[in-house]
Parts: C-alpha cells; sequence; structure tokens
C-alpha cells in the first residue's frame, strides 16, 4: 500500500511516450500566432499583463545591475509555474517533486549569485560572514556559523519545493483513495471528503504558485546581496 502512494513520483508512459512531455507541450499551445499587431486578443493581453506582473515583483529588489537577470529569473519562474501546475493533471507526473532537479536549478543560480559578489565586491561579499560588533571571542563561532548558513542556501531551496509538494500531492492520494474507499460503505462521508479533497486541490494549485514565486524570489534577494 506505501509503494502505491509513492508511485504517483514516477513517470507514467502511454505506449512508450512519458506524458509528461506530451502534458508539457499543451503551454505552447497558448502562444499567440504571429500577427503584425503588438497584441493580438484578449489571451495575449493577460499574457503580458502577467509576465510583466512577474518581472516587476521580481526585479522590484534590484538594482539596475541585476536587471540583466530578468530574462533568466522569469524564464524560469515561468518554467516552476508550468511543471508545477501541469503536475496536478491526472495521469502525469511532476519533476519538481525530484530533489535532484531541483538542486539542479538552485544549485548553478545561487553559485553564480556567489561568484558575482566575490568578482565585483569581494570585501561585502566576504563581510557577511562577520556581523559588525562581533566580540573577539565569538568570532570564530560566527564566521563557522555564517559560512554554514550560506552554504546551505541552495539545499534549502530545494528542499523547500521538493517537500511542500511532494506533501501535497501525497495529501491528495490519501484523500481519493479514502473517499473511493468509503464510497460503498458510508456514502455521506465519502461526499464530505470529496469536498475536502477539492478543497486541498485548490490549495494545491495556489502552493503550486506560490512555490514557483518563493524559489526565484529567493534566488533574486541572493543576487541582490552580491551586486
Amino acid at each position: 500500500m506505501n509503494l502505491s502512494f509513492f508511485d504517483q513520483f514516477s513517470s507514467p508512459h502511454l505506449l512508450g511516450v512519458p506524458l509528461i512531455t506530451l502534458s508539457l507541450l499543451f503551454p505552447a499551445l497558448l502562444l499567440p500566432s504571429p500577427e503584425h499587431r503588438w497584441v493580438n486578443n484578449r489571451l495575449s493581453t493577460i499574457q503580458l499583463w502577467f509576465t510583466h506582473l512577474i518581472t516587476k515583483q521580481l526585479m522590484s529588489p534590484l538594482n539596475k545591475t541585476g536587471h540583466k537577470w530578468a530574462l533568466l529569473l522569469t524564464s524560469l519562474i515561468l518554467l516552476l509555474l508550468s511543471i508545477n501546475l501541469l503536475g496536478l493533471l491526472p495521469y502525469t507526473f511532476t519533476p519538481t517533486t525530484q530533489l535532484s532537479m531541483n538542486m539542479a536549478l538552485a544549485l548553478p543560480l545561487w553559485l553564480a549569485t556567489l561568484l558575482i559578489g566575490l568578482r565585483n565586491q569581494p570585501s561585502a561579499s566576504l563581510g557577511h560572514l562577520l556581523p559588525e560588533g562581533t566580540p573577539t571571542p565569538l568570532i570564530p563561532a560566527l564566521i563557522l556559523i555564517e559560512t554554514t548558513s550560506l552554504l546551505i542556501r541552495p539545499l534549502a531551496l530545494g528542499v523547500r519545493l521538493t517537500a511542500n509538494l511532494t506533501a501535497g500531492h501525497l495529501l491528495i492520494q490519501l484523500i481519493s483513495t479514502a473517499t473511493i474507499t468509503l464510497l460503498p460503505m458510508m456514502p455521506s462521508i465519502s461526499i464530505l471528503t470529496a469536498l475536502i479533497l477539492f478543497l486541498l486541490t485548490i490549495l494545491e494549485v495556489a502552493v503550486a504558485m506560490i512555490q514557483a514565486y518563493v524559489f526565484v524570489l529567493l534566488l533574486s534577494l541572493y543576487l541582490q546581496e552580491n551586486i
């Protein structure tokens, strides 16, 4: 029984084709066809407004030097949003529930922000490891603590995204199994659990969007510290 709950974290196949590949092609249908006008219809207007809103929120903590990262950070949040939301569809797979993928996204980007700080302002970047006014006996311990907190940042980014999505998917699996099991025995309780499942699904949609935003927002804050 425990293995069946975690089977949802393996990619299902149809005729040898991973279904996550088909689901990732779905956002391409939302792209407008090329026209001579900047804005073709209401869908294009909503897409442009949403992209502008995301870019504005991510770039507001950064100075002009950090605006070079606008394309990368906006593309990353749109990628995470698409994967997280498409993973809630039936018979699909959520790659962001795998720690390996999240670490592959978090580690290089965090390392890039760190190297930029060490190259552009090495004194200020190293100064974060030792707060001003620290008593002399506490200097070695604080340097060790701050270094550990700095090195654990990419792990925290990856684990946060993985844990939140995994927990939500497991809850949906458990409640949906309970709903189907209770239907022939206690229909009224089954209807109640189905209502809870519906509310939980709405919550998971919100969690999928919030976690994508938090992931990229923290990266932008790390970038702000180093530029």
